[in-house]
């Protein structure tokens, strides 16, 4: 779930191939500008990985001196982060998708694919936590004051995308989506076994990462947090339920 004054805004829910998408601005052009921007850098994506299946496949960082925007983007966040690129790929379509709303003169624009979130805004921005079975999953939130944002979040346990670890949630807030996305594969790695031990490691791990800010890990009842992360608040489950059916709708 993502919440801001609602006042003036417009939203939509969006899908192209794997990137199902809730965009939100002040602007309608700039939804329409980040829905051409998300199927424009898919398609580029597509055909470069049809070419190069190493990048689609590499579960480590693919060293890359030309090629799409989009395959540069995710090919430097991951190699940061020290995971194969295509962690990144929900977090940069999302960064380029803001961008596109920017040049349009968007003062809110914020683009959340797969939960992976990319913000710039002029007010608060509200972001659940998304948990699966988690006691916390839609009941705690994170309030962002700090534009440009990323945050991410990698779950062993209730994502579909590729874990090694077990935490129920590893949420990362970095300088952009793309580096949150890597950044958060890379610590959800490593939260497995003890618990104490592991999510020092992924504090510590995440906090090494340049460019991230702050990490929320929930692993087995207990909780870490290091950086900077934004103000924990309170969510209401059945706004939350209201915001998805709302998002369904492609209401604003």
């Amino acid at each position: 779930m993502i919440s801001t004054e609602c006042a003036g805004l417009f939203k939509r829910a969006f899908e192209q191939g794997e990137s199902v998408c809730t965009l939100i601005s002040d602007r309608e052009d700039a939804i329409e500008a980040a829905a051409s921007s998300i199927k424009f850098h898919r398609r580029k994506l597509e055909k470069f990985v049809q070419e190069r299946p190493l990048f689609l496949y590499s579960l480590q960082p693919v060293h890359i001196e030309a090629g799409p925007e989009v395959v540069r983007l995710m090919a430097g966040v991951a190699r940061r982060a020290d995971v194969g690129p295509m962690a990144a790929v929900a977090g940069v379509l999302a960064d380029l998708a803001v961008e596109a709303m920017v040049v349009e003169g968007a003062e809110v624009a914020v683009v959340e694919d797969g939960g992976e979130v990319s913000l710039v805004s002029d007010r608060p921005v509200d972001v659940a936590l998304s948990a699966g079975d988690s006691p916390l999953s839609k009941r705690v939130g994170f309030r962002l004051h700090q534009f440009p944002a990323g945050v991410a979040t990698s779950s062993g346990l209730y994502s579909h995308a590729l874990s090694f670890g077990e935490a129920e949630a590893v949420t990362v807030f970095a300088e952009n989506a793309g580096l949150a996305d890597a950044a958060a594969t890379a610590v959800g790695n490593l939260v497995k076994g003890d618990q104490r031990a592991s999510i020092k490691l992924g504090v510590e791990r995440a906090l090494s990462i340049e460019g991230v800010r702050g990490v929320f890990i929930v692993y087995r009842g207990l909780v870490g947090v290091g950086g900077e992360v934004p103000t924990i608040i309170g969510v209401d489950i059945d706004d939350s339920e209201g915001e998805r059916r709302s998002a369904k709708r492609g209401g604003a």
